[in-house]
């Protein structure tokens, strides 16, 4: 069969413009959005790239490796008739990888496999099945009061200077199902610097986690487009390894405001017209091109669950990335710059922090019984004491009355013991749920007014002591 002329690979050497990552070339009517290219340099060094933008006579490319060095003159550009695919294989787990998908650990390169297109087959709505597994990251202000579910997308809010890729690594190596089942993770830095690309390579080597891992590290000093190639390479092998291969996988994308970063760059280079805060218009539908790649299908074992992190730049959760990050995603962990302050690890937000989907991934057979009452208790409780802590500070505590300052010991309680945990801290669900009623059990019975009475007589420690004193 006869291949169509727009699918034979064309070859251009004029270039009517360099702009900063792009290259716009002349001559050309019948490029492809997403066409790969090859530009060929006159010492024959050779870059990939990608169409972004195609009209009659020309079209613009971005090359991932960047521009320096390549000249109008001389300077060959092959139009390759296809979009750009990798190779994906469960070989990768146990390996590093460049942001364009090549490996920089010192071994092999990938020999077996299958050729995926980074951009994915969408999963169609009808065969999406409703994500509610529960996950359990050892992280108690995770499970216990923003329980994540396998399928879901849960990103991190963060801030500059906060232990956010701590915690990523942390779920990372704890993450499991209730079946003892583990993820394979794929981890994606994106515009890191040197520091924070080392501190994830020796993690994951030192503590074992490389062995079901594959990193893909895009360094900041490296070119802007190939930050917006890394975390869809990396989302492809994931594909590959839940709906192929059956595996339940667990994609952490940092920081998704590097990402973004470098798409406003891109679309500057292009002469866009701006959006809210010089960010492009179309940024919304592009963060969704890449959360929505997460979830379950009927019929597939495999799943795919996503952690996107991102930087509130200045702490402004208003900010157009964690806004529309929100919008896309089913809740988010906020961290918080007070309690880190006070030595608080995890420093996580419980009351701004939120997990749409927690409801379907707890309660008996999943979590346990009193799961979702001491949750909902907890939240009003903290929530109530954080006024108080704010009423006393202008009043003076001597004068709130006696349950009002049992409130202010639950707080601290809450923090220290519940939300504070050790970065090696592997806390099972059952662990989580009695330290929530040890905190609890600071506040007087009639506080507990969110829990049924039959949990309070099964699981409140002043029950439990008494039955365990029975049998004894």
């Amino acid at each position: 069969m006869a291949v169509p002329e727009s699918r034979v690979i064309r070859e251009y050497e004029n270039i009517r413009e360099i702009r900063g990552p792009l290259v716009i070339v002349e001559g050309i009517s019948d490029a492809a959005y997403d066409e790969i290219v090859e530009v060929e340099l006159p010492n024959g060094e050779k870059r990939r790239g990608r169409v972004l933008e195609t009209a009659r006579g020309y079209a613009v490319v971005q090359v991932f490796e960047g521009t320096t060095g390549i000249t109008a003159v001389g300077t060959k550009v092959r139009f390759l008739a296809r979009t750009l695919e990798v190779k994906v294989s469960d070989e990768m787990l146990g390996r590093v990888f460049n942001g364009l998908g090549d490996p920089i650990d010192g071994g092999p390169p990938i020999t077996s496999g299958v050729w995926r297109d980074i951009n994915g087959d969408p999963l169609n709505p009808a065969t999406r099945a409703y994500p509610e597994d529960f996950i359990q990251t050892g992280v108690s202000a995770i499970d216990g009061m923003n329980t994540m579910v396998r399928g879901q997308k849960l990103p991190i809010f963060s801030g500059a200077g906060l232990p956010h890729n701590k915690l990523a690594v942390q779920i990372a190596r704890q993450a499991t199902v209730r079946s003892g089942e583990e993820f394979a993770v794929v981890f994606a830095a994106i515009g890191v610097m040197h520091d924070d690309a080392l501190f994830f390579k020796k993690f994951f080597e030192e503590t074992g986690a490389i062995k079901r891992a594959a990193l893909f590290i895009n360094l900041a000093d490296e070119p802007a487009s190939v930050r917006l190639i890394t975390p869809r390479i990396a989302l492809t092998l994931a594909e590959h390894l839940a709906f192929d291969l059956g595996m339940h996988v667990l994609v952490i994308l940092t920081d998704m405001t590097n990402y973004a970063e470098a798409l406003r760059e891109i679309s500057a280079a292009r002469e866009e017209v701006p959006g809210r805060q010089g960010y492009p218009g179309y940024m919304y539908s592009d963060l969704a091109s890449i959360y929505e790649r997460a979830g379950r299908a009927h019929g597939r074992k495999g799943s795919i669950t996503q952690m996107p992190i991102l930087t509130m730049p200045n702490d402004d959760i208003t900010h157009p990335i964690p806004d529309l990050t929100g919008y896309i995603t089913e809740g988010q962990i906020v961290l918080s710059r007070e309690l880190h302050n006070r030595g608080i690890y995890p420093p996580i937000n419980v009351l701004m922090s939120l997990s749409r989907l927690m409801k379907e991934g707890i309660g008996p057979g999943k979590t346990r019984e009193d799961h979702a009452n001491v949750s909902d208790q907890l939240y009003a409780a903290y929530s109530r004491a954080v006024e108080l802590r704010s009423l006393a500070a202008i009043v003076g505590e001597e004068s709130l009355s006696d349950v009002d300052r049992k409130y202010l010991r639950f707080a601290e309680a809450f923090e220290q013991r519940f939300i504070r945990q050790g970065f090696y801290e592997n806390r099972s669900i059952e662990e989580t749920l009695d330290i929530a009623w040890e905190v609890l059990s600071i506040l007087p019975e009639s506080e507990l007014y969110r829990i049924k009475d039959e949990f309070i007589r099964k699981y409140h420690p002043k029950y439990r002591k008494k039955a365990s004193e029975e049998k004894s």
